[in-house]
């Protein structure tokens, strides 16, 4: 009876540690997106082209952020789960443009986006197929 305990308690803790590292990468993708906000209107001037894109980037890198969030709350979502792996997988393939766009794929910016977003993905894979 103690190991059965034992197991229970560990699964429910390795649960609960799961859960809060799958908000945090959600979170580091939202505070990034806010970080490419006050940089674009910082970089770019007011009214200009290149700050409505840089803009409309940081709402869909928010989007996807926010989106995770929800999700991390709701494992039995599974339509959402697969909305967000999508979703992330998409932003993957963003940064990754952007990279060689600038011709740097190891530029810090890019790879913060890679990594939260490649982990976000995995999570929202995770929930999809029933297994958090």
């Amino acid at each position: 009876m103690t190991l059965v305990r034992a197991d229970r308690s560990r699964s429910v803790i390795e649960f609960g540690a799961i859960k809060i590292l799958d908000r945090i990468f959600g979170a580091l993708l939202l505070v990034d997106s806010m970080l490419h906000s006050y940089g674009s209107i910082s970089a770019y001037p007011a009214g200009g082209q290149e700050l409505v894109w840089a803009l409309s980037g940081s709402l869909a890198g928010g989007l996807i952020a926010v989106l995770n969030l929800v999700r991390s709350g709701r494992p039995n979502d599974l339509i959402l789960a697969w909305i967000t792996c999508i979703a992330s997988l998409c932003w993957v393939a963003v940064a990754v443009a952007f990279g060689a766009a600038i011709g740097n794929l190891i530029d810090p910016r890019v790879l913060w986006h890679v990594i939260s977003a490649l982990v976000l993905a995995v999570f929202s894979l995770r929930t999809a197929t029933g297994n958090a």
